[in-house]
């Protein structure tokens, strides 16, 4: 009797306390789907049962009359944000309020992965963010653009060999795999100085940890969900987001390669070189940056945090979790962006060839010089790619903490009070969402460059196109990745013809059970020597 008194007692207890919990968004009058026990509204994400991204579309087109709906991350609140105006204040005018990302790895239990730009908080990542934001400014990408064809050249060569060898005279491939090889080598050698060829070696360690670190399955987002949800009781367990070999693999490599420049005073106009600048305060900004009109639509801009003077000392951890950070965002972000937009060339022929014909003539009028300036004066190119970033962008959403308690508004026209959202809590920027959204970009399904011509791009409502996020903490390495991304397809298109295959999805869905973007299937293409 006793024993079922105190079932009871705590059964009756737990039903309250989730009463309590789940009645957070009811009581201020803000939309939600109804959560489920423990795991909120995580349950068709958790189980596989649905993209983050389509999970976050439901949010979004159910709710047409909000300006913000509610959803439980297991027993936290957050708010998917629709309101253009309310994500303008959010990011730009009231960012103080709004100046951390939520918690992905605890910089105590992983320092390497906790001590970098996305995860720090408040004064230090304005510090840092000034830091390092001269590193990625378009005079130091130009320096880097002979690394990337390096790596592209190995890339055909490999391509190139293995059409020859085939009976038919075209290989069907998955291409993320080669895109993911492709991004790896160009991270190693313009971040690390490290020549890896990844299409020939295909099973060296560099290539390997990356896949490991970068590749985020179903067991990495359960994780991230729940340092993010329960930091104190996964800080205890001592679980951690990366293995232990991965973090071995990636502060050895790093350190390694910093002691070896500092021993042998070897310069090289990487990205090691420039961190290690950073740390000694000699990397400053330059004129460029605010002369950088061409280097893509997508480009976004460096806010004044960005460009403040900081006289602070780093440690080499923090150097050492900077260049780890750089690592992942480059080896899984930009081979993604690269994987989708063969896929859509290959469907779309006629924007192929056109892309083509653009290619030849700047061959043709640079003497087939291929550099910095005359990739980025390609502007059909940049069309291309600014289509596949709002189609396929690989950050499908992004999100804020609330570092002050802040007042939201009325959630809708019917709602009788303001929501206040208080320090802690968190939200969430669909960006996937507002790319797809049909009151933004007409017929949004249909791969269309001509969206981000001359003629059509200033029709594009600001802030609905956000493939590299908003305000001042954007994605410092936009520049980067769509030199990488522009420098690959310019290489590879003037060799090869991207055609569909049998295995080739039509229409292409999501995977589900990856915190990636993926094409369920794979990303399968077919590749042919051209003929010119």
């Amino acid at each position: 009797m006793l024993f079922l008194l105190w079932l009871v007692t705590i059964v009756i207890a737990l039903v309250l306390y989730y009463r309590q919990v789940y009645s957070r968004f009811r009581r201020c009058g803000v939309k939600y789907f109804r959560p489920i026990p423990i795991l909120g509204n995580l349950a068709r994400t958790v189980f596989g049962l649905e993209h983050m991204a389509d999970d976050l579309d439901r949010y979004y087109n159910n709710f047409p009359d909000e300006k913000f709906v509610g959803r439980f991350e297991f027993l936290k609140p957050m708010l998917v944000m629709r309101d253009l105006e309310l994500i303008k204040k959010i990011t730009v005018k009231d960012f103080e309020y709004f100046l951390d990302h939520r918690t992905m790895v605890d910089e105590d239990t992983e320092p390497f992965f906790g001590r970098n730009l996305f995860s720090m908080k408040g004064q230090e990542w304005k510090d840092m963010r000034s830091t390092l934001s001269p590193a990625f400014t378009s005079s130091k990408m130009r320096l880097m653009v002979p690394f990337m064809v390096e790596v592209g050249e190995q890339m055909l060569l490999a391509v190139r060999a293995k059409i020859l060898d085939s009976k038919e005279q075209y290989i069907d491939i998955d291409s993320k795999e080669m895109t993911t090889r492709f991004a790896n080598d160009v991270i190693a050698s313009c971040a690390f100085g490290i020549k890896v060829n990844s299409h020939k070696d295909e099973n060296n360690e560099f290539y390997h940890q990356g896949k490991n670190a970068a590749q985020f399955k179903f067991l990495q987002f359960v994780k991230f969900l729940a340092i993010n949800s329960f930091p104190k009781i996964m800080k205890t367990l001592k679980i951690t987001f990366f293995s232990a070999k991965t973090s071995s693999f990636f502060e050895n490599i790093i350190r390694n390669t910093m002691l070896h420049r500092e021993k042998n005073n070897i310069i090289r106009p990487d990205m090691i070189h420039l961190l290690m600048e950073a740390k000694k305060g000699k990397l400053s900004h330059d004129s460029a940056i605010s002369q950088d009109a061409n280097a893509g639509f997508a480009t976004v801009e460096e806010s004044s945090i960005g460009k403040n003077i900081v006289d602070r000392a780093w440690s080499e951890t923090d150097i050492i979790a900077q260049a780890a950070i750089f690592f992942i965002a480059g080896f899984e972000g930009v081979s993604t962006i690269m994987s989708f937009a063969l896929h859509e060339l290959a469907l779309n022929p006629d924007v192929q060839e056109k892309l083509i014909e653009e290619i030849r003539e700047n061959n043709n009028q640079n003497g087939s010089k291929f550099d910095y300036n005359s990739v980025q004066d390609m502007k059909y190119l940049d069309m291309v790619v600014s289509e596949v970033l709002r189609l396929w962008t690989p950050a499908v959403a992004f999100d804020r903490v609330c570092v002050k308690d802040y007042n939201l508004g009325r959630p809708n026209d019917k709602a009788t009070e303001d929501y206040i959202i208080r320090k802690g809590e968190g939200l969430i920027i669909p960006a996937w969402a507002f790319h797809r959204n049909p009151n933004y970009f007409q017929n949004p399904l249909k791969f269309d460059p001509e969206r981000f011509s001359d003629e059509n791009k200033h029709n594009i409502i600001p802030f609905t196109y956000v493939p590299f996020g908003l305000g001042p903490r954007n994605c410092i390495g936009s520049r980067f990745a769509l030199c990488e991304l522009k420098v690959m397809l310019y290489q590879i298109l003037q060799d090869i013809e991207v055609v569909p295959c049998k295995k080739t999805p039509v229409p292409a869905k999501l995977a589900n059970g990856t915190f990636n973007v993926q094409i369920k299937g794979g990303h399968w293409v077919r590749l042919k020597i051209r003929q010119n």
